[in-house]
């Protein structure tokens, strides 16, 4: 009855603390699968990422998303640390009349074409930072009414190896 009339149930500090230790530990995990080393395209291990989290200090918000978190985390280490969000490998084909004029717009977005095929229609393989994904999709689909094809073929490129880099 408490409970329903007040509408708050106690939390013991160490249940708090231990959710916070649990939002901590999924944090640091989204970020060392979105990210890599820029110099060397490996991804971080999950505990060199926490030890980095301990280093600035962070102290994780409980009222806000995981992933919203990370984000920010991503942003603050960016200034300690050789970090960055792996790269998505895109695939789009557009039609040979909106090609020429599409690639321009979508040049700026785009941080490096692997492969480029023009016949019938424009083909581009493409690496890009996640965060313009739906910008070149939005472009594509009003500049193409919907004729041109995007298809991401790796959420995140980075360099498989045996040994992770500590």
């Amino acid at each position: 009855v408490q409970i329903l009339s007040k509408g708050e149930l106690q939390v013991s500090d160490k249940e708090r603390h231990s959710q916070l230790e649990q939002m901590f530990r999924d944090i640091a995990t989204i970020v060392a699968d979105k990210c890599v080393n820029p110099e060397t395209k490996r991804p971080y291990t999950v505990i060199l990422i926490e030890r980095a989290m301990k280093d600035i200090h962070y102290s994780v918000k409980p009222h806000k998303s995981t992933k919203q978190q990370a984000l920010e985390v991503i942003r603050q280490l960016k200034e300690t640390m050789q970090i960055e969000r792996a790269h998505m490998r895109l695939r789009f084909i557009l039609p040979a009349k909106e090609g020429k004029k599409l690639k321009e717009k979508l040049k700026p977005l785009i941080k490096v074409i692997e492969n480029e095929d023009f016949h019938e229609q424009l083909e581009i393989v493409c690496l890009i930072d996640p965060g313009c994904f739906r910008e070149i999709d939005e472009l594509i689909r009003s500049e193409t009414k919907g004729k041109g094809t995007l298809e991401v073929l790796s959420l995140k490129d980075v360099e498989e190896g045996d040994e992770k880099l500590e």
